[in-house]
């Protein structure tokens, strides 16, 4: 059966078989790209999220001023093409990480192309708990700190997790686009795929992506599913 398979590959997929090594060297690498810049993203999305919620009008912590500044801020790096923003960030990244080309230089353009999108997602998960739930939790006496804390945020978990599964699917989304500059499955397809015409590689490379969204749906709703019941 494996022998099979081997020849099968050898005649079909000749260009998968050779530069197989490299095309799992540029799996991992989209996985590093996707654990690094989906850890900051994570961190920084819900903190935004959190922050555009309670600065709003009637919010917790309400303060227009900063509100519209933070939410014009967002919408600012929401309105950049990922590939505009690489651009832009080039001197900041060379600045920071030493590079703007290969893993470390595409983190911060990630991060920052992410980010906006994930508060934006945040912000709708929190703003959909039951205003008559954070009520009462001030009715009892309960600091703002904890109602944030252990009301609004424990409250509004699955929707939070519909926010995290979306943006990991557009976070591997970017990771392609960043093969631009950097590696990857994304940078694999354009050096292989598209600039050599191997049609076989091409291919591989959009079935990885598409298991990749599949697990990552998948997780989602397995722990969603635990959340909601």
């Amino acid at each position: 059966m494996i022998e099979s398979i081997v020849a099968w590959a050898d005649v079909h997929m000749p260009n998968v078989v050779y530069l197989w090594e490299d095309l799992w060297e540029s799996v991992v690498q989209t996985l590093i790209m996707l654990g690094i810049a989906g850890a900051f993203s994570l961190v920084l999305g819900v903190l935004l999220g959190i922050l555009l919620v309670v600065t709003a009008d009637g919010g917790l912590y309400a303060h227009p001023v900063f509100h519209s500044a933070l939410s014009k801020i967002i919408n600012v790096f929401r309105s950049l093409p990922f590939v505009i923003l690489i651009a832009l960030l080039v001197p900041v990244t060379r600045y920071l990480v030493g590079t703007s080309i290969g893993i470390r230089g595409t983190i911060l353009p990630l991060v920052l192309g992410i980010i906006p999108f994930m508060s934006r997602l945040v912000e709708q998960a929190l703003a959909d708990v039951d205003p008559g739930v954070i009520e009462m939790a001030q009715s009892m006496g309960l600091s703002r700190r904890y109602i944030v804390l252990h009301v609004l945020l424990k409250e509004s978990l699955p929707g939070l997790t519909r926010a995290l599964v979306t943006t990991t699917i557009s976070l591997l989304g970017l990771t392609t686009m960043a093969g631009a500059v950097g590696g990857g499955v994304g940078s694999f397809a354009i050096r292989y795929g598209y600039n050599r015409f191997m049609n076989d590689i091409t291919l591989v490379t959009v079935v990885i992506l598409l298991i990749f969204v599949n697990v990552i749906q998948g997780i989602g709703n397995l722990i969603i599913k635990k959340l909601t019941h």
